[in-house]
């Protein structure tokens, strides 16, 4: 459908309201004078000589009705009326054809005879121009009809109906049919509307999908809790209760009750971190950050623990030019669990290489290990919440299994990206990158 602007039919209707009862009056005065010409023409002017002429010579036979009867005939041949009266006004002959409801008065005179009036004649022919201005009027009429008909119909029909499709989306209800309409501005508005009810759409559905993940993760992490907890309730309990009775024996429950208390603080932190990344993406704390030295601090946080495993951590290739805008807290969280996720899946005696570099105006870190990689279930599914790649969902090796979702939450919400790949030469491989700062920084 061809769309039009109200501008250009507010335009239009003006032309049509302007044309349309002059097309009317020409068509009328063309039927009614069969000439196109507004001026008397030159066939009444005739005709109303003539019958003047008749009435002036035959004064003496204006009282006979013989001759009255011709004049009659003669008049409503011309559809013509005439008035006769005599010199005191009184009426002698008065004609009016049947079939003209409008005269002009043409005519008007007196007849003298030796010096003195005897009488006076008022001749009339019809006005074709009534009628004229009655179809002219029509005419405007019609003009308004059509304007009205086309205003109602592409006009205020689809906005009635764009009323009640807002307030369908205010109640709730988004799925709405908006009607074509070829108003543009009307259109566009209806193109509005349907963004706007797609964009809600949308957003309702990620809203219930994030709330369903939430309550899983919620779930999820509940149970993670009590394991560690009814574990610490025991060997409390046997401490309290006297069953480790022996030095090593208490030495051991220790031990176990300082582990599983690590790992609850773990579940707690990551509980936490995931919370604060998904809530607060607008209130991060931007500050110059040295990256390089981040990762540094990083590295010594997690060295204790790859010693544990005898696995090295080697810093490769680092430049010093790599600042960034951002949260060190939060970025800090990123590159340990990033880590933290290699150590625990290096083997024996392995490595962790990692780089720091910039590339263009961004900087780029990478983190590889010599473990098995990642297979081709799990490197399509490392950033879901919850999913840890061991078949045995076996959590003694890991945390809630939300670590990598949320180094790459932070990395996004510093306006970068994580992706996981594996090595030419084995091993896993993280590749994240964030905005370099700007020189005006």
């Amino acid at each position: 459908m061809r769309s039009i602007r109200i501008r250009t039919l507010s335009i239009l209707s003006l032309l049509l309201i302007l044309m349309l009862p002059w097309v009317f009056y020409v068509t009328a005065h063309l039927l009614t004078t069969k000439s196109l010409s507004f001026d008397t023409n030159e066939a009444e002017k005739e005709d109303l000589n003539k019958i003047s002429h008749l009435i002036e010579t035959n004064t003496e036979k204006w009282s006979d009705p013989q001759w009255q009867e011709s004049l009659r005939g003669k008049l409503q041949a011309e559809d013509m009326g005439v008035k006769i009266l005599t010199e005191s006004n009184q009426k002698i002959f008065q004609f009016s054809p049947e079939n003209v409801r409008s005269f002009t008065r043409a005519e008007v005179f007196s007849i003298m005879q030796d010096g003195r009036i005897v009488g006076r004649v008022m001749i009339f022919q019809p006005n074709p121009r009534g009628v004229q201005m009655i179809v002219a009027f029509t005419g405007l009429l019609f003009a308004f009809f059509i304007i009205g008909y086309v205003m109602r119909r592409f006009i205020l029909n689809p906005l009635e109906k764009m009323s009640l499709a807002v307030r369908q989306v205010a109640e709730g209800d988004l799925d709405v049919q908006l009607p074509e309409s070829p108003i543009k501005e009307i259109t566009e508005v209806y193109g509005g509307i349907q963004i706007m009810t797609e964009g809600l759409q949308e957003s309702m559905q990620k809203q219930l999908e994030l709330e369903e993940e939430r309550r899983f993760i919620i779930a999820a992490v509940a149970h993670d809790l009590r394991t560690p907890l009814f574990a610490l309730r025991g060997y409390l309990d046997g401490l309290e209760e006297g069953i480790a009775n022996a030095p090593d024996k208490r030495a051991r429950y220790l031990s176990v009750c300082k582990e599983k208390s690590s790992q609850l603080a773990r579940l707690v932190e990551d509980l936490f971190t995931f919370t604060k990344t998904e809530f607060l993406e607008m209130d991060l704390e931007k500050n110059t950050v040295n990256l390089p030295n981040l990762l540094k601090k990083s590295i010594d946080s997690l060295n204790p623990l790859a010693k544990q495993n005898n696995i090295s951590i080697i810093a490769n290739y680092f430049e010093d030019d790599c600042m960034i805008m951002g949260d060190s807290y939060l970025l800090e969280r990123a590159i340990n669990n990033l880590l933290d996720n290699a150590v625990r899946h290096t083997p024996h005696a392995g490595k962790i290489f990692i780089q720091c570099y910039k590339d263009g105006n961004r900087v780029v870190f990478t983190v590889r290990d010599t473990g098995k990689g990642f297979s081709s279930e799990v490197i399509h599914r490392v950033f879901d919440p919850l999913y840890r790649g061991e078949a045995s969902r076996n959590r003694s090796t890991g945390g809630a299994g939300l670590g990598l979702t949320i180094s790459r939450r932070i990395v996004r919400q510093h306006g970068g990206g994580l992706v996981v790949d594996n090595h030419s030469e084995g091993g896993a491989l993280i590749k994240g990158w964030i905005p370099a700062q700007s020189s005006s920084a």
